[in-house]
Formats: C-alpha cells, structure tokens, sequence
C-alpha cells in the first residue's frame, strides 16, 4: 500500500479591495448644485396617477444556489418496505421516503441496541453516478455502507429517482436540479427518523455524490460535517473547459447529446461572458456558507474525475475561512480502491470527531 500524502495548500492568489463608491452630488466638486426653493411660494399640484414602470426582479435559474434556497424540502416520515440481512452489528432495510411528491427508495441501517441521548448521528450517502438502468440499491458501495454502520451511524444511502424502483426521470446531475432536490429532501426524511439525532446529520459522497454533497452543504444549514471521496466539486467553468475523462466513463443523460453544456452556452454565452450566470450554479462561488467542515479524498491516478478538482477546492474553502482536510493517494484510482481501508478510516475518524 502506498503511502497516504495529506496536502495542505496555501491561497494562491489574493483579492484586491475595492473602495465603495461616492454617492452621486455628495462630495463631488463637478456635482450640480442643488436648487434653492421658496417655500412661501411653491405649490405642489397632485397628479392622479403615478406613471413608473415597475422593474421585473430577475428569476434564478433552476440550477443557481439561490434558486435552491430558495426551494421547500420537507421531506416525508421513512417508510420501512423491508427488512434485509442484518450486518454485524446492525439492521438494514429497505425503504422509501418523498421527495416532490415521487417515492425515492433507499437503504437504510441502524445500529443495534439503545441509541445514545438525543439519538444516533446520521449519515445522508450519495452514491456516484452509476447507468440508472445497471443500479441496484443493495448491491452497490456494500463495504463503503458497512464501514460506516458498523462504526454506530444510522446510514441512508439513497437512490435518486429513476434509479431501480425509485419513480421519477433520472435525467443527471449536472444540468437538472432533480438529484439534488433528492439529497435535500432526504435530509429532512432522515431527521424525522426516531432513533435520529436530528442535530447530527452528516454527508458522504463519492464523485457526483460529491458534487451533490458539495452543493447540498451550501444550501441547507442542516449538514454538519461532510466527506467527499474524488469528488466533482468543480466550479462549472472548470466542468466545461477542464473535465477530460480518460477512464471507463458512462456518460449521463444530461451529459449525451445536446445537454446543459451546449444548451447553456448558447444562451448564456460562455463563462469570460457572463460569468454572474455561470458563478450563481458554482457551489465554489458559496463556500463562505459551507454548513460544517470538509474532508476531501482523492487519487492522483483517477480517470474519470481529475484530482485538481479536489486541490482547488481546499485551497478555495481555506480561503473562505473553511476547514478542508484533503488527503491524495499516490497512484491511487477513481474509488480509491487501493488505500480504501485508510481513507474509510480517516472518514469515520472525521464523522467521530464532528459528530459524536
């Protein structure tokens, strides 16, 4: 096994202050003088309507951060299907919860015996991006699931819909907010769980779970530490013109054809020409609003996500005044299977730390 690098990165660059600027006519030696009026004589004489052409605010874009605050995520009791095999030193079942009205099945642990006071502390797991048509909700991220439970954390690891029985178009990650709505209101589902400590709700996720987990942290203040194994935690100008997959990548639905990325740049133009636009879907552009520290896992060798992703956002949440705890396996592949059993400890380690 090759030895763990933890990389601690300074801010590579600065940003200049700005000074406010001057009122119009105040302290302005060009400033027209304001005219002088004779109260004895001036009249006033009422009009009967005030003609003003009231200014549209502008709608968000589904996509944007503010357009995902802005959203209700209440979630819905768990609803048990089954129960399964039990692990080692816990229950597994398999479940369901609402999110806009569809049925989003999961698989849920809890650990065995009394829950401690106020509950145990959760984890909300987002699975990377897996054909919808291949995912099996128990038949995948097994090890990653059993690690955690056996550690004492109730588990939720969610299918997003369309994804095996879950209703509802799997239609990516990326370009539709569907997914993400999923997370969120699986966070609020899971708070309602009895044996929960609702102030206790952490995320895992791995690759586009990590994206969802990212943008989920600077959404919802609920999340109070999250882990993101090689991660898509790029800002969306880095996706556009940096995202080159050389490994045995299956493209999304919103990734095929004419997806978000044609479709956005022809009407919002690029990033060097409407960077407000492509700033307000970029979690990177949210991170003074991070909800709880991050730890980040990456492999340098890893294919399909490249790991400059994951440097770039410590150095950019460190920067924001953010913990980001980053961690690169040297030759280490997109799920890190070479050093799992030491980045599976460091993760439980961190979840212990914030959240017991």
């Amino acid at each position: 096994m090759k030895k763990t690098l933890s990389v601690f990165l300074a801010l590579a660059f600065l940003i200049p202050s700005c000074a406010p600027a001057t009122p119009l006519g105040l302290d302005q030696p060009n400033a027209p003088a304001t005219p002088r009026i004779d109260s004895s004589t001036a009249t006033f004489t009422p009009t009967s309507a005030l003609e003003l052409t009231p200014t549209a605010t502008p709608i968000p874009h589904p996509m944007s951060i503010t357009a995902l605050r802005n959203g209700k995520y209440p979630g819905s009791e768990i609803a048990i299907v089954k129960e399964l095999e039990s692990g080692s030193n816990y229950r597994r079942y398999y479940a369901y919860y609402l999110s806009e009205g569809l049925k989003i099945y999961a698989l849920l642990t809890i650990p065995n015996g009394e829950a401690p006071k106020g509950g145990f502390p959760a984890i909300v797991f987002n699975h990377g991006y897996i054909p919808p048509n291949e995912y099996r909700t128990t038949e995948r991220y097994v090890a990653y699931v059993d690690e955690l439970a056996k550690a004492g954390y109730v588990v939720f690891r969610i299918d997003y819909r369309g994804h095996d029985q879950s209703a509802g178009e799997a239609s990516g990650a990326y370009g539709d907010p569907g997914y993400e709505v999923d997370v969120l209101n699986a966070i609020a589902s899971i708070k309602k769980l009895p044996e929960v400590n609702p102030e206790k709700i952490g995320l895992w996720g791995h690759s586009m779970g990590g994206y969802l987990t990212l943008r989920a942290m600077v959404i919802s203040k609920d999340i109070k530490a999250g882990v993101i194994w090689a991660g898509v935690v790029a800002s969306y100008p880095d996706l556009l013109y940096n995202w080159n997959r050389t490994g045995a990548f299956t493209p999304s639905p919103s990734s095929r054809g004419v997806g978000w990325r044609t479709a956005w740049l022809e009407q919002f133009g690029a990033p060097e020409q409407n960077p407000a636009f492509w700033d307000s879907i970029s979690a990177t552009s949210y991170l003074a609003d991070l909800s709880g520290p991050l730890q980040l896992h990456h492999g340098s060798a890893d294919e399909d996500v490249p790991v400059e992703f994951s440097i770039r956002l410590a150095e950019l949440a460190r920067a924001a005044g953010q913990t980001a705890d980053l961690y690169i396996y040297d030759g280490d592949n997109h799920n890190i299977s070479k050093n799992f059993s030491t980045a599976m400890q460091k993760t439980i380690e961190f979840f212990n730390l914030h959240l017991k």
